[in-house]
Formats: C-alpha cells, sequence, structure tokens
C-alpha cells in the first residue's frame, strides 16, 4: 500500500509511521510527503528517508482550481493509494476528498465528536479540553469528509486528564497515543480489514 502523507509541522506522527514500517508492523511504504509549508520538519524527515518531499501551497497558485489540479497530479504521479493527514493544517480540496472517499485518514488530538471542528488543532484542543473540566481526553483517527473532523470514526484512544494538567503536558501524553492508533489504523487498511458502511467503520 502507497501511503501519501500530508503535514504542516515538526512530522512527529510522519515519523511514528516511518518507524512502524520500519519495525514491519505496517506493511506499507510512503511514496510522498506534502507539506503546504516550505520550512516544515517532515519535509527534512522525508528526504532524510529518500521519500519524495514537496512543497504545495495554494499561494504557489493563481487560483484553487490550479492548485487542486497540481495536488491531484501529484497524487496521481506517486500513485498514492491512501492518505494520511499527519497533522496537515489546511483542509483538503473536495474533488481530492471525492476522488480518495474513504481512503484518508486525519489524526485529532481529542475524542471526536467532541473538541472538534475548524479552528481546534494543536493548543487550542488542550485548552479547550482543561477549560471544559473532562476528566478523559485521547486521540482519534477518522475518515476525511467534506467537513472539518465531521467523518467516521475509524480508531479512538482514551488518556486521563490530571488534575494540574498544562496543554503542554496533556498533548505530549495525547501525542504518544497518536502515534500509536494511526498506525494501527493505517494497518488495518493494509491488511483490508477495514470494512465502511455509510458512516460506520469495522476492523476485523
Amino acid at each position: 500500500m502507497n501511503i501519501g502523507v500530508f503535514a504542516s509541522g515538526r512530522g512527529s506522527n510522519f515519523q511514528a509511521i516511518l518507524d512502524a514500517i520500519h519495525q514491519r508492523v505496517l506493511t506499507a511504504r510512503v511514496s510522498l510527503l506534502m507539506s503546504n509549508k516550505s520550512d516544515a520538519g517532515a519535509l527534512e524527515i522525508a528526504r532524510a528517508h529518500h521519500i519524495p518531499a514537496v512543497h504545495l501551497s495554494q499561494k504557489q497558485f493563481p487560483d484553487e482550481p490550479s492548485f487542486t489540479a497540481a495536488m491531484a497530479q501529484l497524487l496521481k504521479e506517486h500513485d498514492v493509494q491512501i492518505i494520511a493527514l499527519a497533522g496537515y493544517l489546511k483542509k483538503i480540496p473536495v474533488s481530492v476528498v471525492r476522488e480518495y472517499r474513504n481512503r484518508i485518514l486525519n489524526i485529532h488530538p481529542a475524542l471526536l465528536p467532541s473538541f472538534g471542528g475548524h479552528g481546534m488543532y494543536g493548543h487550542f484542543v488542550h485548552e479547550a479540553v482543561i477549560a471544559s473540566g473532562v476528566k478523559i481526553s485521547g486521540a482519534t483517527v477518522h475518515l476525511v469528509d467534506e467537513e472539518y473532523d465531521r467523518g467516521p470514526i475509524v480508531l479512538q484512544k482514551a488518556v486521563a486528564v490530571e488534575k494540574d494538567d498544562t496543554p503542554e503536558m496533556l498533548a505530549a501524553r495525547v501525542l504518544l497515543v497518536e502515534h500509536e492508533i494511526f498506525s494501527l489504523a493505517l494497518k488495518a487498511f493494509a491488511e483490508n480489514r477495514v470494512s465502511i458502511k455509510e458512516r460506520s467503520v469495522w476492523i476485523q
């Protein structure tokens, strides 16, 4: 299975996917790393592993259709079969979502459907979790559709919210869970153990 990884930041979830492949937990290959940020750490990780690394931003194009066409062409050129959004902070163009329906996975640092939606990413999520007073948070892998964080849930794992947690402390524990379940979700897809019907996902 060829994975196209999209990332905007330092690439820790991307590195976790590569580690799972190296450890033979996940039978797949990353055929493309794409980032909307030219200085993203994920690009450097990809280059260090001799993985095609591309900076692609809508700012490079005169309009959205030309940007979307360039993204679609890159995915085709690198024979991407499934897309993993590993800290990618841009909405995926609708035409790409439809082309890769049920083949785009995102990792979110909370237990969806709570604490999701537009603007809910990174430290904003953990700040909201702590401010709400809930005792449990965690991470979610879900399929991507046309709306932020609304696609069917594939895997979740909970993390306790401690009394004295700061957003940074909670984020560090949630990130470990993200690294674990993202690779497990991709493994299930690589092994054809996923059944999807309407808005429900089952892993055999």
